[in-house]
């Protein structure tokens, strides 16, 4: 039996204070590339492949866009680290700063600021350097930018991809609206943007076992209304941000742009880029 072809997985970092961002592009499911955005110009440059998996989800990048934090596992539990968190320059996955886990719970971060970061390393802030032995597992930090033991993102989501995704979201301007379960081990929480007076972008947030296929545990889809009572559905969404007057998004491994073009109108999809023929290459990072 043939196994289905699924499109390439889109999650895009966006640097709040600059025109960079980062793309995590998987596919396939074992394989992850990251894509420097040059959003000035609409421009993608391949940076490096990993062998493994990168937890878009509690990943962030600096608001100046020169630095990123993400989480990510390869699986080599016998063989090496199997999981660990990286500080790394954009666009490239080489550690600057490098904190190996072992596990899959917590991981990754968020930036504070361009200078400084917090480690998602649990609700009682264990010190990776004490848990891990450097000899072992190669703990190393950085001086380009520092770890701020002293934050605490708002509110707790628990030890996976949420409690740094919906800190992130919600810095990032987007409006927590409610959160319901719909089954056991089915939940939903949604977040708002509004776009104008008239446009709101509405981000519904799954938390689901047994999704749909093609989809993880964690999965997005978007809704876009106004105040009119016209309702635009996109299941297929799967990112979704509001940059420069325009509305970008994911959908099948391409992304795309639109505009709002009237009060209860929405312009036809420009499409930017597409992410699907990418294959592994082999990359050495310039530093």
């Amino acid at each position: 039996m043939t196994q289905e072809k699924f499109p390439a997985r889109l999650h895009i970092l966006i640097a709040r204070k600059s025109q960079k961002a980062l793309i995590i592009r998987r596919g396939p499911s074992k394989q992850t590339c990251i894509i420097g955005w040059d959003r000035k110009s609409n421009s993608f440059r391949v940076s490096q492949w990993l062998k493994g998996r990168i937890y878009e989800r509690r990943s962030d990048i600096s608001p100046d866009g020169k630095y990123w934090i993400y989480f990510a596992m390869n699986g080599q539990w016998g063989r090496g680290v199997g999981s660990w968190t990286t500080i790394a320059r954009v666009p490239w996955l080489k550690a600057i700063a490098f904190f190996p886990k072992g596990d899959c719970w917590f991981g990754g971060g968020l930036f504070v600021n361009n200078n400084s970061y917090w480690l998602n390393d649990g609700p009682y802030g264990h010190d990776f350097e004490l848990v891990f032995d450097k000899n072992n597992y190669h703990f190393f930090d950085t001086k380009a930018v520092k770890r701020n033991t002293n934050y605490r993102p708002p509110n707790y989501y628990g030890g996976e991809c949420l409690n740094v995704y919906y800190n992130r979201l919600q810095r990032d301007g987007w409006k927590l609206i409610e959160s319901s379960e719909k089954a056991y081990l089915n939940s939903e929480t949604i977040f708002q943007k509004e776009l104008s007076k008239q446009w709101m972008l509405q981000k519904i947030c799954h938390e689901q076992v047994g999704s749909p296929p093609g989809k993880g545990c964690y999965w997005d889809e978007h809704i876009v209304y106004n105040q009119t009572g016209k309702l635009l559905v996109y299941p297929d969404w799967e990112w979704a941000e509001w940059l420069d007057k325009s509305i970008y998004y994911a959908e099948n491994g391409c992304l795309y742009q639109v505009k709002l073009k009237s009060s209860n109108q929405l312009s036809e999809p420009r499409l930017l880029h597409d992410f699907n023929n990418y294959t592994f290459e082999c990359k050495q990072a310039p530093y």
